[in-house]
Formats: structure tokens, sequence, C-alpha cells
């Protein structure tokens, strides 16, 4: 079981590398490391394990967070209607999106980085994501809404980005021109 101690920091090379795409079908270990990330980020949402294991609340965690520079990522999140989109990927892309922006109203935050960075960080507000899930078959999702926002976070980590990357530097809270703006 993956804990807070597997997760690496801000300041880790590993998290500014460029994934390697994962060879498929996927091997048991790309399957099992993929798995326990699934199994981090829901764990951490129920309120006795995430105590018992100190485990930081998440909703996506992506491979090179685990100092694992191979493109996975795993999400576990509710939109607004409570829909739950629970997916564990290889190879996500964002094969589509939207041309307006959105953006998170409390900003965003990271299992990686342990300060709360203020800002809001521009996202499309619709994203089509292709990938490839644990059972090998090809999953297409078309989002909108903070599931949208949580595939484009881990989805840049794949790319060696983190979510402050995007944030204005010297106007952190500029407001994003007719941006949607997504409570939290």
């Amino acid at each position: 079981m993956l804990t807070m101690n597997d997760i690496i920091r801000e300041g880790h090379p590993s998290l500014r590398k460029v994934a390697e795409e994962v060879n498929l079908p996927a091997s048991e270990e790309d399957k099992k490391i993929l798995a326990s990330m699934l199994e981090y980020v829901i764990n951490s949402q129920n309120p006795e394990i995430a105590s018992k294991y100190s485990l930081r609340a998440g909703i996506g965690l992506a491979a090179p967070q685990i100092n694992v520079s191979k493109r996975m990522i795993a999400v576990h999140v509710t939109d607004d209607k409570g829909t739950l989109y629970s997916y564990a990927l290889f190879n996500p892309k964002v094969v589509s999106h939207s041309i307006e922006k959105s953006y998170l109203t409390s900003g965003e935050g990271c299992l990686s980085v342990d300060r709360a960075v203020p800002g809001y960080v521009p996202r499309y507000a619709r994203v089509t994501v292709t990938g490839t899930s644990l059972n090998g078959e090809e999953v297409k999702l078309r989002l909108k809404g903070l599931p949208a926002i949580v595939f484009q976070h881990e989805i840049d980590h794949l790319n060696g980005v983190m979510f402050y990357d995007h944030i204005d530097n010297n106007n952190p809270f500029h407001p994003i021109p007719d941006a949607v703006a997504i409570e939290r």
C-alpha cells in the first residue's frame, strides 16, 4: 500500500521530467503500480484509513509523484452531479479540448506540494481524454468541471509541469477572461 512516504515532493528532479510511454499490453509490475496508485487515492478519501496511515487526501495521482517516470495516472473524483470518475489509466492523452477555460475558485493543490500556492490555474473547461485501463481496454472520456481539471492536472505531471506553472505570478488572482469558475 502506498503512503505519503512514497510520494516525492517538489524540487525532486523526477517531477520535472517528461514521463515515458508505457509499453502495452502493460507488464504485471506496471499494472501493480497503477492499481496501488488508484488504491492510494481511494484510501486517502476514507477518513478512517487516511487517519490510520496518515494519508493526505487526494483526488488524483500521477506515477512521477511516486518517482516512477511512466505515463500512468489514477483519478477518483465526483463531479457536481455526484457522478464518480474512478480511473487508472496508462498513456492518458488530452485528444481535444474546448477554447473556453475554467478554474477552481479555491485554487489547486498537489500531494507533492506541501505548501499552499494561492492563485487561479487556467484549464480547459472541457476535454476529451483517451487512455488504456488496467484491463487493457481503450477508454475515451468526455470531461467537464472538476473531473476535467483533475485529469489535466495529472496529465501535466506526465509532462514535468506543476500546477503553479500556470499561475500568473504577477497577479495570481487575475480574472481569467470568459472562464467558468468552479467551486469546490
